[in-house]
């Protein structure tokens, strides 16, 4: 029987990839003085590279805009400043992501989030994004010391909810930090599909949309 459904955050709950286009052309108008030499569609795109989905920090990818731009009179550590302040009111949910945790916690499910990234940034997505009221346990990676897809995050968090894996369900976007990280340990695995993800690999479910995951747990 399950219990407790845990979810991934950024690709999962947030739109990372639309939420990162917002701030990034928000960014260029507050800082168009500095860098206004720069197309805006340029700077957008080099930005979305060099991020690369939020696997490289902001720090080396300010540090590399500002080298190959020549950005002057402001500095790639104002610019990071820039982005931890204001990335969160850029948040977009996915459809359906409110909807989906009012039923499941009026099914009496409870609800945990384990996300790798920096713990107040995250924090403060989840706050803009109104899931800490739905949630039972928040575990972010750099206050937790350890990340996905080591084991300890994901028992970590079912010891803190008190179930057993067998009675919890994962869902994530990252075929192997998410969903084969949290089958190793007796969980289910549900995939939000993401195109960017390519290969073979078994879930044990796969949705395109969070109000899938009513029917699953049927």
């Amino acid at each position: 029987m399950i219990k407790a459904i845990l979810f991934d955050l950024d690709g999962t709950l947030l739109d990372r990839d639309a939420s990162l286009k917002i701030f990034i052309d928000k960014q260029y108008e507050r800082s168009i003085e500095w860098l206004g030499h720069i197309p805006k569609q340029h700077y957008i795109r080099r930005f979305i590279e060099l991020d690369n989905r939020g696997y490289v920090w902001k720090d080396k990818v300010y540090q590399q805009l500002v080298r190959e731009y020549d950005i002057a009179d402001i500095t790639w550590e104002e610019l990071l400043q820039d982005y931890l302040d204001h990335f969160k009111v850029s948040c977009v949910p996915f459809p359906n992501l409110i909807w989906t945790l009012e039923q499941l916690k009026k099914r009496n499910f409870m609800i945990g989030i384990i996300t790798n990234g920096k713990g107040q940034f995250q924090m403060d997505n989840i706050k803009v994004l109104g899931l800490e009221k739905y949630t039972d346990i928040i575990l972010i990676s750099e206050w937790e010391g350890v990340k996905k897809p080591d084991p300890i995050i994901f028992k970590r968090a079912l010891a803190q909810l008190n179930v057993l894996p067998e009675e919890s369900i994962f869902v994530g976007d990252h075929p192997e930090k998410d969903v084969q990280a949290a089958q190793r340990i007796g969980m289910k695995g549900v995939w939000k599909r993401d195109h960017h993800w390519a290969g073979d690999f078994q879930a044990d479910y796969i949705i395109d949309d969070l109000a899938e995951l009513l029917t699953i747990i049927k």
